[in-house]
């Protein structure tokens, strides 16, 4: 064999990075080494897998081809050592989650992938769905939880199960003792939402469609938690996840307020690459999750 995985390591971490000082840090190795890792690799088969731009390293045409195989041969690589190691179902699983899904509902999971396999390392990003979907284009993580609709040539996306919005304001709020809510009572409120990105965002933009614009959005907050207690000052009215605001509705501190005529239901989905090598702790991890 003409290359080593630490060549490719070498090449991933730099198509990732664009840049070999970055990447250098985070492999841990001088920026010669790396340097010199990545021009052997490109002497050896006569191929340029980066164009230089400046100081940038860009992903040529070529490289770009090669990143996904290159990819899965390193995971290939990680999961026969384990392998060769006798702890096959013991591995590192890379996960990113939405941030209701990683506030509520990723800790529990991660909790019990871990009794199932004593030993296992996890990590967790949490961002919006734009940022996590853009992490499992980059092979920055292994595995995508979201709340938000995804549309990537590169990622695949699978149902995982079904969630709503719920609109909610404080127990004082004009429209508290309100049965239902007119479209006219949803253009006088002062909404506190989640930011644009945002799978919430997303869903609660489609719900409103058709008065949307005409809606006052006081606060866009990137974290469910300051958007309850914004909701509770009596700054507005929410609408966010009914798993995000169970608490709040069990202390009595927000009221929910029915709004029937309007769709909030939306579905959590996973997110694989779909060239990307799926090891045992994705599978597990999915299992996990589908249990759940």
């Amino acid at each position: 064999m003409r290359y080593t995985l630490r060549q490719l390591e070498v090449f991933l971490a730099v198509a990732r990075v664009e840049s070999v000082s970055r990447a250098a840090e985070a492999l841990f190795m001088s920026q010669s080494a790396v340097s010199g890792s990545l021009a052997d690799l490109e002497r050896q088969f006569d191929i340029q897998l980066f164009d230089r731009v400046g100081k940038r390293l860009q992903l040529s045409a070529l490289g770009r081809s090669l990143r996904p195989q290159a990819q899965a041969a390193l995971d290939h690589g990680a999961d026969l050592e384990r392998a060769l190691e006798s702890r096959k179902d013991v591995g590192r699983l890379r996960v990113g989650a939405t941030l209701t899904i990683g506030d509520y509902l990723a800790v529990p999971l991660m909790a019990r992938y871990m009794r199932g396999d004593p030993g296992a390392e996890v990590t967790l990003a949490v961002a919006n769905t734009v940022e996590i979907a853009r992490q499992v284009a980059n092979f920055e993580i292994d595995i995508g939880l979201v709340e938000g609709e995804v549309e990537h040539p590169d990622l695949q996306v699978t149902p995982w199960r079904d969630d709503e919005l719920v609109v909610f304001c404080a127990p004082d709020h004009p429209l508290a003792k309100k049965r239902a809510l007119s479209d006219d009572d949803l253009r006088r409120m002062d909404w506190i939402v989640r930011e644009k990105g945002s799978g919430t965002r997303q869903t609660f933009d489609r719900a409103m469609r058709g008065i949307l614009p005409d809606l006052h959005i006081a606060l866009a907050l990137q974290h469910t938690e300051p958007l309850k207690r914004a909701v509770e000052a009596g700054l507005g009215v929410g609408c966010i996840s009914r798993i995000a605001v169970a608490d709040v509705f069990k202390r009595g501190s927000v009221r929910p307020c029915k709004v029937p005529h309007r769709d909030f239901r939306r579905r959590f989905f996973f997110v694989l690459h779909r060239q990307k090598f799926r090891t045992a702790a994705v599978e597990r991890w999915l299992a996990v999750c589908q249990a759940a």
